[in-house]
């Protein structure tokens, strides 16, 4: 096991922690371009109290709202340009992932010459990385995507119907401000979508590292379990801050970097799903909900005593057919709390499975396949959405 870790964001974590939002961008500068959705942060008071905050402290806002689930390019470039003209220097995103990805990128535009879209993995193409971006402070509202902790963003090119991701050291928050009280307004389907979201990020690195990581899968298990508690706490009580703070700490757990590190782990599950979202623009945690466990039906083979592992430590199962008895026991869980867990139930038919294994394979793989436990060529991906569909 070899790695390098590193990640520089400082996080205020716990309710009420909102109000440090002023005095935190005051020590990174005096005007904020602050990124917002549709408008269901105004609806909920949470953008009154951010302004305030950040007023109270003495620092300038420049307000632009408009970031759309599954972030695009074209909403990019818009926002490039009015921060141009805003002339701040910090970026903050108050939202969930869409919102906190989007201002990531968006952070980066005032210094990259060219295609932003020349920052993305597409498949196989040299990347052009940015290397500077102005600070970024995110303020999550969703326990899901804990893109608040790390310094990766995907967006959607709705021209080419493409949907991927960039990672770049200059895109790191410098700070988190992660507040739970602020996903009690979240409803449940969308809290539903944010568990299934946390579940994927760290099954992923579990189930297709090629190496011995034993610390990282009880950290990856540790986490699903928390989540299948809580989880299910929060979708019975949507006001349950207890509940909403243990899968808030878990999202970010989840994807900072902590649960990966030395796994060198590829996103199978993911590759597929971002391709799903980009031609039929889906909740991604509702997506992953669907192709996560038909993945896990189809991969569990050939990683049958991780498969294994999974059932007996999470879930308890064990005997003859406990890595497919595993398997149900999560698919239930999503089942449970709210999730689809079929392509059919969010009106994707099997007309296009080919088409969107193609797109899996160009952008998300080398070009002839997906990287992960096992490999996944195209009719592999085919077959996965049939087991999904």
């Amino acid at each position: 096991m070899k790695f390098e870790f590193y990640n520089p964001t400082r996080v205020f974590f716990g309710a009420g922690m909102i109000s440090r939002l002023g005095a935190e961008a005051k020590k990174i500068g005096n005007k904020a371009f602050l990124v917002i959705g549709k408008g269901s942060v105004k609806k909920n008071g949470t953008l009154d109290k951010a302004m305030k905050a950040l007023e109270d402290a003495g620092v300038d806002v420049v307000l632009f709202e408009g970031i759309e689930p599954n972030p695009r390019l074209g909403t990019l470039l818009r926002a490039k340009e009015a921060l141009i003209r805003a002339g701040a220097d910090m970026v903050i995103a108050l939202g969930g992932g869409s919102v906190m990805d989007a201002s990531k990128v968006i952070a980066t535009l005032p210094f990259y010459e060219g295609n932003p879209w020349d920052m993305m993995h597409v498949g196989s193409r040299p990347q052009r990385l940015p290397t500077k971006a102005l600070p970024i402070i995110t303020v999550p509202t969703l326990a899901a995507t804990g893109s608040e902790m790390n310094e990766g963003a995907v967006i959607t090119n709705e021209e080419t119907c493409e949907k991927t991701y960039v990672a770049a050291e200059c895109m790191f928050p410098k700070v988190a401000i992660v507040d739970p009280e602020l996903t009690l307004t979240v409803p449940k389907d969308q809290t539903a979508y944010g568990l299934a979201d946390i579940i994927t990020h760290v099954t992923e690195s579990y189930f297709n590292s090629k190496v011995n990581t034993p610390l990282q899968d009880m950290m990856a298990e540790g986490v699903v379990r928390v989540v299948l508690e809580y989880g299910r706490k929060v979708v019975m009580n949507l006001n349950d801050l207890e509940a909403r703070a243990q899968v808030q700490w878990a999202s970010v757990v989840a994807l900072n970097d902590w649960v990966q590190c030395g796994t060198n782990a590829p996103f199978p599950v993911h590759q597929i799903e971002h391709v799903l979202s980009a031609h039929h623009d889906i909740a991604h945690g509702a997506g992953l909900a669907i192709v996560s466990p038909a993945w896990m039906k189809f991969a569990w083979r050939h990683n049958q005593g991780k498969f294994r592992q999974f059932a007996q430590r999470v879930f308890g199962i064990n005997g003859e057919g406990a890595e497919e008895r595993g398997i149900e026991a999560l698919e239930n869980f999503f089942k449970e709390v709210g999730c689809p867990t079929r392509l059919s139930e969010v009106g994707i038919d099997q007309s296009r499975f080919e088409r969107y294994a193609q797109d899996t394979v160009r952008i998300g793989g080398d070009g002839t396949k997906v990287h992960g436990i096992p490999p996944l060529e195209v009719s592999d991906i085919i077959e996965i959405l049939k087991l999904a569909a």
